[in-house]
């Protein structure tokens, strides 16, 4: 099989984009970090943490996410669970946003079109090239990104699309036994996105200085339990799930250029929720995105 080229991605990512919502706001430097999802992992809603951290940590976070495909719970399940409005808005949401530096934006009601496609995937149940080209149809124009895909494989060609989408930085993250995420089971490959050249590379868990787990450690559950281990990872309570969430908000505020490398970001990310920062931002959405 001849497979995506970065060229038919842009365009069909284009054309969908061309009929998203639009959401005011006044923040021009907005971040998203999501994954193609399938991955078959039935890990915790990771990227969902990260987000938070993320937003503690000054980063604004313009969360793009679904119901689950593939898993127990999606994003949207499980900010549902901790009590946050999908259903507001394009024009309140922007108002979130400018107020909190977080807004999580239900991609069922960013891409109306999208109706006539939700009910094939789930019947379908697998992963398809929508599952590549959802994280690259956030409504908003994005200055950077951390994008993870469960296929190694198209990490370069992925980066190619965010360059071909206008991202300023970014960085397209494969986990290691198809994780969607940059995982502490063994080595994370990443293609980074920086002044229009992208550059591969990979690391271990050693290479930061933090210690592995296995991918059974970070299962998760519904989107209730979900909920109460990301609750408990914003609490700063130890597991292997506050490590998982450390190494990715780390890697997003290396992919965001917050830091000059991804061991700072982890250091940074420890701060953060140590801090009370990432579960104050956790409070400011569930205050006003209600």
């Amino acid at each position: 099989m001849k497979g995506e080229t970065p060229e038919e991605r842009t365009a069909i990512a284009q054309v969908m984009r061309g009929h998203a919502q639009h959401i005011p706001t006044e923040i021009h430097d907005a971040m998203d970090n999501c994954g193609t999802g399938g991955d078959k992992s039935f890990s915790f809603n990771i990227s969902t943490t990260a987000a938070f951290v993320l937003a503690g940590g000054g980063v604004h976070m313009a969360k793009h996410g679904n119901r689950s495909i593939s898993s127990k719970s999606g994003s949207a399940d499980v900010l549902e669970a901790l009590g946050i409005n999908l259903d507001l808005k394009p024009a309140e949401l922007g108002k979130v946003f400018d107020k909190t530096g977080i807004v999580f934006l239900f991609a069922k009601n960013m891409h109306p079109a999208m109706k006539y496609i939700m009910p094939a995937r789930l019947e379908l149940g697998i992963p398809t090239i929508m599952n590549l080209t959802g994280p690259l149809i956030h409504p908003m124009a994005l200055e950077t990104q951390l994008l993870g895909i469960s296929r190694p494989e198209l990490l370069e060609s992925t980066a190619q699309v965010l360059k071909n989408m206008g991202r300023k930085r970014a960085i397209v993250v494969a986990g290691p036994e198809g994780l969607d995420e940059a995982g502490l089971n063994g080595t994370t490959k990443i293609a980074l996105l920086e002044n229009g050249e992208i550059t591969l590379s990979s690391f271990t868990p050693e290479d930061l200085g933090m210690v592995g787990y296995a991918i059974e450690d970070i299962r998760g559950g519904n989107a209730q339990e979900n909920a109460e281990i990301l609750l408990s990872v914003l609490k700063n309570e130890a597991s292997p799930f506050l490590e998982t969430t450390v190494l990715n908000a780390g890697l997003g505020f290396y992919a965001n250029g917050k830091v000059d490398n991804i061991k700072d970001g982890v250091a940074l990310a420890r701060q953060v929720i140590a801090s009370g920062k990432a579960l104050e931002k956790l409070r400011l959405l569930q205050e006003y995105q209600k």
